[in-house]
């Protein structure tokens, strides 16, 4: 997976690399194929944001948290998007497993004489 990481007002620290792809190398698994992620995190005055993107195709998965710690945005947001992609995967499974209904045969009404 291809991760591309931003820091806005603040740096991204191996720390915070080590736990993102982490938890993106589980995320992976999930989603099949290829997939690519990008990964904000944003430092205000009294909070910290994080926002994590995982595109696969024409699907995506979007999750932004906000705490006092980047650390606690950062575990949050993952946590949400790995919930998302376990949801994601067992609606794709439930969808291809559903029974395909017989083609309704018309009967032709008897003459009547």
């Amino acid at each position: 997976m291809v991760i591309e990481y931003t820091g806005r007002q603040t740096t991204v620290t191996q720390k915070y690399k080590a736990q993102i792809e982490a938890a993106l190398s589980r995320i992976e698994k999930l989603v099949s194929g290829a997939a690519t992620a990008k990964v904000v995190l944003t430092a205000d005055k009294y909070r910290r944001i994080a926002d994590v993107t995982v595109m696969q195709g024409d699907r995506s998965i979007v999750a932004a948290c906000e705490s006092e710690e980047m650390m606690t945005a950062l575990r949050d947001a993952l946590a949400k998007i790995e919930q998302q992609a376990v949801k994601q995967r067992k609606r794709r499974a439930a969808i291809a497993r559903r029974p395909k209904t017989e083609p309704m045969v018309s009967i032709p009404e008897p003459a009547a004489s």
